[in-house]
C-alpha cells in the first residue's frame, strides 16, 4: 500500500504540474512594458487562477513523496533532502500569491505596479534552483557512492538534472531571452528536468517497494 500510495501521488503531482504549466501557459517577457502585463493579466485571468489551484493541490501530493523518499536515505542525507522540500512547497505558495493577486482585480492594475509584482513572481525560477539542487544532491550523491540500494542510473540523472540546475543560476543575472528570470531555462527546461528525475525516483522506489511487500508476503505464507 505505501508503495502504491508513493507511486500515484508521485503520478498526480506529475500530473496537476503539468495541468498547472499549461494553464498558465507563458508569462509576459522582462522587457515588455507594464501596459502589456496587465492586458496579458486581463486576457489570462482564468488559466492563473487554475494555475494556482494547481500549485496549491500540490503542495500535499509533493509533501508525500518527499515523506516517503527521505525514507531511503541516511542521516544527515534525508534531513538535507526534506529541508530541500519544504522550501520547494512554501516556494511555490509565495509565487501562487503574487500571480493569483495580480490576476484577481486585473481590470483596475496599475501598469507600473503589475510589472514590478511581476518582476518579484519572475524571480521564483531562478531563487528556486536553490531548493531543488537541495533535494537532487543527496540522493544523486548517495546513489554514486553505492553506499546504499540506490541505482547508479538514478546518480546518473541525479547529476545531470543538478548540473542544469546549477547553470540555471545564471538566471539570476539573466534580462532577455531564454535565460531571463521566469523565463524557458526556468520553467521549461529546469522544471521538466526536475519533475523528471523527481517522477524516475518515485516510481524506482514505488516498484522496489512492491517487490520488497511481495517478497516478504510470500516469505510469510511459506512459513505458515
Amino acid at each position: 500500500m505505501a508503495s502504491r500510495g508513493l507511486i500515484g501521488s508521485a503520478a498526480a503531482l506529475t500530473g496537476v504540474s503539468l495541468a498547472g504549466f499549461a494553464a498558465l501557459g507563458t508569462l509576459p517577457a522582462t522587457g515588455d512594458s507594464g501596459d502589456q502585463v496587465v492586458a496579458w493579466f486581463r486576457a489570462h485571468g482564468n488559466g492563473v487562477r487554475w494555475s494556482v489551484w494547481a500549485g496549491t493541490a500540490s503542495a500535499p501530493l509533493l509533501a508525500v513523496v518527499v515523506a516517503f523518499l527521505r525514507r531511503l536515505l541516511p542521516a544527515p542525507h534525508r534531513d538535507v533532502f526534506l529541508i530541500g522540500g519544504t522550501v520547494l512547497i512554501a516556494s511555490i505558495a509565495v509565487q501562487s500569491w503574487f500571480l493569483g493577486g495580480l490576476a484577481l482585480h486585473a481590470d483596475r492594475l496599475d501598469p507600473a505596479t503589475a510589472r514590478t509584482l511581476l518582476d518579484v513572481a519572475a524571480y521564483f525560477g531562478p531563487v528556486l534552483t536553490g531548493a531543488t539542487m537541495t533535494m537532487i544532491a543527496p540522493a544523486t550523491l548517495f546513489a554514486l557512492l553505492g553506499n546504499g540500494d540506490l541505482p547508479k542510473w538514478l546518480g546518473i540523472l541525479g547529476a545531470v538534472a543538478f548540473a542544469e540546475q546549477a547553470v540555471e543560476t545564471v538566471t539570476i543575472f539573466g534580462s532577455s531571452g531564454f535565460t531571463e528570470p521566469g523565463g524557458a531555462m526556468n520553467l521549461q527546461l529546469g522544471a521538466g528536468l526536475f519533475l523528471a528525475w523527481l517522477l524516475a525516483f518515485a516510481v524506482w522506489a514505488g516498484l522496489a517497494g512492491s517487490r520488497t511487500e511481495v517478497g516478504r508476503a510470500t516469505a510469510s505464507e511459506r512459513a505458515v
